[in-house]
């Protein structure tokens, strides 16, 4: 039987959360466990990070793993305008770039930024997001991949031992946490296990061959160790909102947030906007696990006191089914699928576990009350 988090809305079908004897997930207990921080002496430990491992030669400082949304943004903006340091942007291609990305990520780019921008092989590409789309119900496996592994190739190119990524999902929104050092500093054998989930070598058949996974491979361990490279987490050295985020960039560049107010499957406008296929991705979510973008997008703010819980149920209520219409014939021409074809195996994912069929179409068996 699913249950749900009594502070937030957080299921207990997400992978890997904890819930307490009293119904709270560890999610909620992390955001209680930031009212005690010490951040003044979080920010002199970054700042102490800062001087040991930025390069002694170089143009850049840091690299920042970068969509151009807003998270990533107000890293890169509070590093180079708050703390004088010179970041590298490394972008994994979104699978189906969109206008409001692109928008986004020039606004940022005027303000004197460089940035690298991985695109693979295109064939490969969709031909990969097809075969994951069918097998896992995730069209985003390998883009994952190059998300977590472009930084490091870079890292490893240009010299620059210190890059900063944004939060640790397991800590920040409920999951497996191993260790205080792994909400600090980046674990590469996590993020195989619990992100990409796979390793890329694993991918090879008749399209794909060894020297199409470049863009999806971590560098070797000896060029990470004998470069000392640091990956570190932002949101362990200061207070991590998505909703402050959305305000801080927003008030230093014209963020562009989703045209009629809100993006499929949830009632947010700013989350999120970088690649056409995640309406797509998060309706997958729900499909598998039985919480989609609005329960997410609620739960957070929830936890950061920026929505009460019965607001939060009330969205989740109105959107957290809702099919990813907007941009999906674009999706289904990206995968090659038929709107049947498509269908079809979004029901093969289907848990029946959390789903059950009425004469109404499919229902959670323990909806949110």
């Amino acid at each position: 039987m699913i249950k749900y988090c009594f502070k937030c809305l957080t299921p207990s079908s997400r992978p890997r959360i904890v819930f307490d004897e009293a119904g709270i997930c560890n999610a909620c207990h992390n955001a209680e466990r930031k009212k005690e921080i010490d951040w003044d002496a979080r920010k002199k430990e970054f700042l102490d990070y800062v001087e040991r491992f930025r390069p002694e030669s170089g143009p850049y400082d840091c690299i920042v793993p970068w969509s151009g949304g807003k998270d990533s943004t107000a890293i890169a903006l509070k590093l180079k305008f708050e703390f004088g340091l010179n970041p590298l942007l490394v972008t994994a291609s979104p699978l189906i770039p969109n206008e409001i990305a692109e928008h986004n990520r020039e606004e940022l780019l005027k303000l004197g930024f460089d940035q690298v921008m991985v695109r693979p092989n295109q064939k490969v590409a969709r031909h990969l997001a097809k075969r994951f789309f069918i097998e896992r119900g995730n069209p985003k496996v390998h883009w994952e991949a190059t998300k977590e592994a472009a930084p490091l190739q870079a890292a490893v190119r240009y010299k620059i031992p210190l890059v900063f990524y944004a939060e640790h999902g397991e800590s920040e929104y409920g999951g497996r946490v191993t260790n205080e050092e792994a909400m600090k500093i980046k674990d590469f054998t996590e993020v195989i296990e619990h992100i990409v989930g796979d390793d890329a070598w694993n991918w090879m058949d008749e399209t794909v061959e060894e020297k199409d996974l470049a863009p999806y491979l971590y560098p070797e361990q000896h060029e990470i160790d004998a470069l000392g490279i640091k990956a570190l987490y932002f949101a362990y050295f200061f207070k991590w909102s998505m909703y402050e985020n959305y305000e801080y960039v927003k008030e230093h560049i014209d963020f562009m947030t989703a045209p009629g107010g809100r993006t499929d499957g949830t009632f947010t406008n700013f989350d999120s906007l970088d690649d056409k296929i995640d309406t797509l991705y998060y309706y997958m979510q729900y499909i598998k696990f039985g919480f989609g973008r609005a329960v997410r997008d609620g739960s957070r703010m929830v936890q950061n006191n920026h929505l009460s819980r019965e607001k939060a149920l009330e969205f989740a209520k109105l959107y957290d089914d809702e099919f990813p219409h907007t941009y999906y014939r674009e999706q289904l021409e990206y995968l090659n699928l038929s709107d049947e074809e498509c269908r079809k195996i979004i029901d093969l994912h289907r848990n029946s576990e959390i789903f059950t069929e009425t004469d109404k179409g499919w229902q959670l068996i323990h909806p949110l009350v």
